[in-house]
């Protein structure tokens, strides 16, 4: 780490994405012994000397969900007391972003409090990808930069579905994303009218707009249980649409998501790195994996170097 003034370091949530992002930035993955005692109690040692130095750390807060949470704060904290210059956490998946407002007395906001434990652990900034909510931003004190994954997923849907295409929104709220989407490529604009009758579980009912014969993307920012997704699918098949692929930045997959996507009439269902996938999912041909190494890797070096980040997405 010698000759650098800024270093990156990772937790065990997604190694593989943080290999990636330093061979793009040319320096070695930082040094950290990440353990587990018996007992489920994390172990932190950081063997890199960090002092006066710009720390990026890298953790995706998802499954285990709690576990990896924990695993960045108690990162975060052992940077603050190496005496690290600055201390930016590097978040490609944000997890309890879905618990971002009160949806029913007594509960809690999420979002808002995992906010409060990163910069209480001694966060300086955040980098982020895809928030769920985009006013999540708001839940810190400290800078945020929310990445997009859309100049990789473009670039991709440019290549394969560069004809006839129609982008489809699975939900009201995904609206904006895929207008956005289908403005920049060109494509007609189609939603899903989608009632949700419970957490996790979800009923696609019409489809606004047409799809008859022609190759619909459905686009949405990440897929967990795959419901609202094998059912968009089903909702537009019905409405005659030529092929069905889906494209989301966050790949949960978690309960029964692998085999709804096997199982369903989708072709493909092209997802980020910002989640590992797991060896199952890995091996699956519905599913289509692209980096974002790259994005994320040169949002650190304009961060550190003070240039504008949101000039990658304009």
């Amino acid at each position: 780490m010698e000759g650098k003034d800024y270093a990156i370091f990772s937790g065990n949530s997604n190694p593989a994405l943080a290999v990636k992002i330093c061979e793009y930035l040319d320096i070695p993955l930082g040094g950290a012994d990440v353990k587990t005692f018996t007992d489920g109690e994390i172990q932190i040692e950081i063997t890199d000397n960090v002092r006066s130095k710009d720390v990026f750390v890298i953790q995706s807060t998802c499954d285990p969900v709690n576990h990896n949470l924990v695993e960045l704060l108690l990162m975060i904290d052992a940077f603050k007391r190496s005496s690290a210059k600055r201390i930016t956490a590097v978040i490609p998946y944000y997890g309890y972003a879905r618990q971002d407002r009160k949806v029913a007395p007594r509960v809690p906001i999420s979002a808002k409090l995992v906010a409060d434990l990163l910069t209480v652990a001694g966060a300086h900034r955040v980098i982020t990808m895809d928030l769920h909510a985009g006013q999540i931003q708001g839940f810190f004190n400290i800078p945020v930069d929310n990445l997009f994954a859309a100049p990789v997923l473009l670039e991709y849907m440019r290549t394969h579905f560069n004809k006839n295409l129609v982008i489809v929104s699975p939900d009201a709220g995904g609206v904006e994303r895929a207008r956005a989407f289908a403005k920049r490529l060109q494509a007609d604009l189609a939603i899903i009218d989608k009632r949700r009758d419970g957490p996790n579980r979800a009923k696609a009912m019409a489809v606004i707009g047409d799809v008859a014969g022609k190759v619909a993307v459905i686009l949405d920012d990440m897929v967990d249980t795959a419901g609202t997704l094998v059912q968009a699918a089903a909702a537009i098949l019905e409405k005659g649409a030529k092929s069905i692929h889906a494209c989301c930045s966050h790949p949960v997959l978690s309960g029964p998501a692998l085999d709804r996507v096997m199982e369903s009439k989708m072709e493909s269902l092209v997802v980020t790195d910002t989640i590992p996938l797991s060896q199952k999912a890995a091996s699956c041909e519905k599913i289509e994996v692209l980096s974002i190494a790259e994005l994320v890797g040169e949002s650190i070096i304009r961060c550190h170097q003070g240039d504008s980040v949101t000039s990658l997405f304009v």
